[in-house]
């Protein structure tokens, strides 16, 4: 059997959830992949960080934080921040979900090339590093035996990236089409079926978790510009980042507008797009736009999300998300953990132990 010698840097919603998963799944793990994870790390934003060679125990840490720090749990020197956090923690790899930084997705972008140049596997769910540096990282983790995974950074743990990267050798990506922000998705149709003025739509997805105090950077688009912009980096080779995405919020978006669409027999979504012209170049948007009813687009309300693949060889192959939240996000990062394992990063033949 296999020990995954793993770390979590950052132990918010989605790394806490992790930490569940991982106990959950432990069984499911050792006899389907002959795999135990052991954690030997934990860094965190506001309550201490941890490190044991040996293993925390996990169920201790959910409690360290819950009511005081991680500190108690470090075996060795005390943890100074969390470069030196990176710098010693002795995993083979670490699981990265920090706030994400939409300008230039730092500190997480530096942190992971710290991991990756230490020869450790790196599993983010962080939007900003990916956005921002998804190709550099993933050649300096090949250059140092490590691979940098990414599929909780757009929609959660749908196998999103692992399905066009396992299921669609061969074929070429030409366009991308979905509804990628659940906050708008939500607002958007608590609006249409109540009656909800936008402001009251806001505040109704503020009281139930999914967004922000400041919802600017859901209703003004740059989550979904964000989102869209990965897809077609990694997917369809572009160099995008959000500031290229042609981008419309849904704050202008009213009742009015609803009704109007509602009686031509359409409903109005926020769509993101990624399209390659025929002079190759790759172009996205996002905004507000009017679907047929007819379109299963119409029928994604509340949180769930959904993406199209448009190829030169499958016409159009669909992936929904139904209603995800931080455990849905969690197995994606488990997956990517598990592809890991599997060498889906290197090439045939090659493999890396953590």
């Amino acid at each position: 059997m296999q020990t995954a010698n793993v770390a979590l840097l950052g132990f918010g919603n989605v790394c806490r959830a992790l930490a569940e998963l991982i106990l959950r799944k432990q069984d499911a793990l050792r006899s389907r992949y002959d795999l135990k994870v052991r954690v030997v790390g934990i860094s965190t934003g506001r309550h201490g960080a941890a490190i044991d060679p040996n293993g925390l125990d996990l169920r201790t840490a959910l409690d360290a934080v819950r009511f005081g720090t991680l500190d108690g749990l470090n075996h060795g020197d005390p943890i100074q921040d969390v470069e030196d956090f990176v710098a010693r923690v002795p995993a083979g790899l670490v699981f990265e979900a920090t706030p994400t930084n939409p300008q230039d997705g730092q500190p997480a972008l530096g942190l992971i090339h710290t991991l990756l140049e230490r020869g450790i596997h790196v599993v983010t769910a962080n939007k900003g590093p990916v956005v921002f540096g998804q190709r550099e990282l993933t050649e300096v983790g090949l250059a140092h035996g490590a691979g940098f995974f990414f599929e909780s950074s757009v929609m959660d743990g749908a196998p999103v990236f692992s399905a066009a990267r396992e299921g669609l050798p061969g074929a070429e990506i030409v366009r991308i089409r979905g509804i990628f922000n659940s906050t708008t998705n939500y607002i958007l149709t608590r609006m249409e079926k109540d009656a909800l003025s936008f402001d009251a739509a806001v505040k109704a997805a503020q009281q139930i978790g999914i967004a922000e105090t400041d919802p600017t950077l859901d209703v003004e688009g740059w989550d979904a510009a964000i989102k869209v912009a990965i897809l077609a980096n990694v997917l369809m080779g572009a160099s995008l980042t959000p500031a290229d995405v042609d981008r419309e919020g849904i704050r202008a978006v009213t009742l009015d507008d609803l009704k109007a669409a509602s009686a031509a027999g359409a409903r109005i979504k926020l769509i993101c797009e990624a399209t390659r012209g025929e002079d190759g170049v790759v172009k996205a948007t996002v905004r507000p736009s009017r679907v047929p009813l007819d379109d299963m687009f119409a029928l994604v309300g509340g949180t769930t999300s959904v993406v199209d693949f448009y190829t030169d060889i499958l016409p159009r192959l669909t992936i929904v998300e139904n209603d995800p939240g931080p455990t849905t996000t969690a197995f994606g990062m488990l997956a990517d953990m598990v592809n890991l394992m599997r060498g889906r990063h290197l090439p045939p033949g090659s493999e890396k132990s953590i």
